[in-house]
């Protein structure tokens, strides 16, 4: 019987998170950390650095440097709070919604192409584990706990 450890790396394995970059956007690489942040800030209106960092559960040091590279990227742009100027906003450029929408548009497709190998009640089934397995993960000590919203 296979082991819980071997089932999620084969897991992450076929799903490709193993892998260097997510994907190739209009000849721009972009990474999967890379990919989550731009995700996160399309989602919520001018989210401040330390939300989205906190959000995806990197420190802020890391997630600094990773938003210093978008925005050379020309997909982020950090602006100074009106309200308190050590606090950063983040917006996506025109370019940045564009890269974020294509980035969204090839996973929802990859899902569908893997989801498609299931029947409905499986589907479902899957949703439903994912979701109580994701839960678990909140709860336990040993995960990393983003912000759940």
């Amino acid at each position: 019987m296979e082991s819980k450890r071997e089932i999620f790396q084969t897991m992450m394995k076929r799903f490709g998170l193993l892998n260097k970059n997510s994907c190739m956007v209009g000849g721009l690489e972009i990474t999967l950390v890379q990919s989550h942040i731009l995700y996160e800030i399309d989602k919520r209106p001018s989210p401040s650095m330390q939300e989205v960092a906190e959000t995806l559960g990197i420190d802020i040091s890391t997630f600094s440097r990773q938003i210093q590279t978008l925005a050379k990227m020309n997909l982020v742009q950090k602006t100074p709070s009106s309200s308190d100027k050590r606090i950063f906003l983040l917006t996506l450029t025109t370019e940045g919604k564009f890269v974020a929408g294509a980035v969204n548009e090839s996973m929802e497709q990859h899902l569908d192409e893997i989801f498609s190998h299931l029947s409905p009640f499986e589907q479902e089934t899957v949703l439903h584990s994912m979701r109580v397995l994701n839960e678990a993960m909140a709860k336990s000590v040993v995960c990393c706990k983003p912000i759940l919203k």
